[in-house]
């Protein structure tokens, strides 16, 4: 498969603003933000979020376009990358369900860590998986001895499909955990939800083709 790439440096605000494309091209984006900013899914209340804590900590408050619950960027924690597929394109899907499989079958490829799996069946909730992202399990996301590894939300619209997509190269839930409005988790519920994997965009796009 031929992506057109783009490496991106900026804020969270400006990549989650982008609208999905209507050319025929599948792309890739590759983001690296430049100021830590927590990122609410589409349907999530303000109400989760305390206002003055991000104030305090420098941290963005930003609204995505697809589902999924909160995730914390911090600049060199994390690999963000998103996926822009065409109606049409071969890895199209109608299936919902099943239209992320092959983005986390090329990520076990690209992370080459061991004992990962994709999951192909539908979601898993948790105790806080409407209030933090990591703490659910969707189709095509992966996870590592029971730890989620790579994130994926998902928007389509009549012309394509945007899947955003995220590794954390660190996980420390204490940042994430104070900038939440109660009621809220313990740091220590959230400790053991993640995997870490250092994810490179060359590794990615060699998985990808």
């Amino acid at each position: 498969m031929t992506f057109a790439v783009e490496v991106v440096r900026g804020t969270a605000a400006d990549f989650h603003a982008r609208p999905l494309p209507r050319a025929a091209t599948a792309s890739l984006w590759w983001f690296e933000v430049t100021a830590p900013a927590l990122v609410l899914g589409t349907a999530q209340p303000d109400a989760i979020v305390n206002r003055d804590a991000c104030a305090t900590a420098g941290v963005d408050v930003v609204r995505r376009h697809s589902g999924g619950a909160a995730v914390l960027l911090v600049p060199g924690e994390v690999a963000w990358f998103d996926l822009i597929i065409p109606r049409g394109h071969p890895r199209w899907l109608d299936d919902v369900g099943r239209a992320a499989w092959w983005i986390g079958e090329a990520a076990v490829v690209a992370l080459g860590t061991p004992h990962s799996l994709v999951h192909r069946g539908p979601m898993v909730r948790s105790a806080w998986s409407s209030l933090v992202c990591f703490a659910g399990l969707g189709p095509g996301e992966v996870t590592v001895e029971g730890q989620k590894l790579l994130g994926i939300s998902q928007r389509r619209t009549r012309d394509g499909a945007r899947f955003q997509c995220l590794v954390h190269r660190r996980w420390d839930p204490r940042l994430l955990v104070s900038l939440l409005a109660p009621p809220r988790p313990d740091v220590a519920e959230l400790d053991d939800l993640v995997a870490v994997g250092d994810l490179r965009l060359d590794a990615l796009l060699a998985a990808l083709g």
